[in-house]
């Protein structure tokens, strides 16, 4: 989530994400996904695996200079696989990328919902008042607790995509 690739899908993925995260008081102004989509993402478990391949595609992602584009129309997205055309037409290299590190473009989407959806909650723990947003009942501990554990990496990504001129840097990534 932290490098161009990841950005880039962080402009796709917010209105969703905000829809199925934590975040009780934002869900209800973005699209609705399937209770089933809502399920998997809130299910999905943040493994060592998942999280060196999510690594492993972030820096070949930067390497290649592969950089956010421009979101798609979010009234389009009624689901996690329309969200996850959208985001892989954004840049016809990002499904060889995700491909060659053992991902289809939904699980790819999975994993990035899930490491979002901890950052909030982490980041929710140092902001009281993000923290009365958060609805309980919408947290993976696990996911969380993972999150915690790899934190210094995550970061040192964020800084990596700041340092590529990902949206961090100011310029919005374009």
């Amino acid at each position: 989530m932290a490098s161009s690739l990841i950005t880039r899908l962080q402009q796709v993925l917010l209105l969703v994400a905000l829809a199925v995260s934590p975040l009780s008081l934002k869900a209800q102004a973005a699209p609705g996904l399937p209770e089933a989509d809502k399920q998997a993402i809130q299910q999905y478990t943040l493994t060592e695996d998942v999280f060196n391949r999510l690594v492993a595609a972030t820096k070949e992602a930067q390497a290649a200079g592969i950089h956010p584009q421009q979101a798609g129309d979010p009234s389009q997205i009624h689901s996690l696989d329309d969200l996850a055309r959208q985001a892989m037409s954004s840049d016809p290299r990002i499904p060889a990328l995700i491909a060659k590190h053992g991902f289809t473009p939904r699980e790819f989407l999975l994993a990035n919902i899930a490491l979002m959806n901890a950052g909030l909650v982490v980041q929710a723990k140092s902001q009281p008042e993000l923290a009365k947003m958060i609805d309980q009942s919408k947290v993976n501990a696990a996911n969380v607790a993972f999150y915690e554990a790899h934190q210094a990496q995550i970061e040192a990504l964020l800084r990596a995509g700041a340092a590529n001129g990902g949206p961090e840097a100011g310029n919005g990534g374009q």
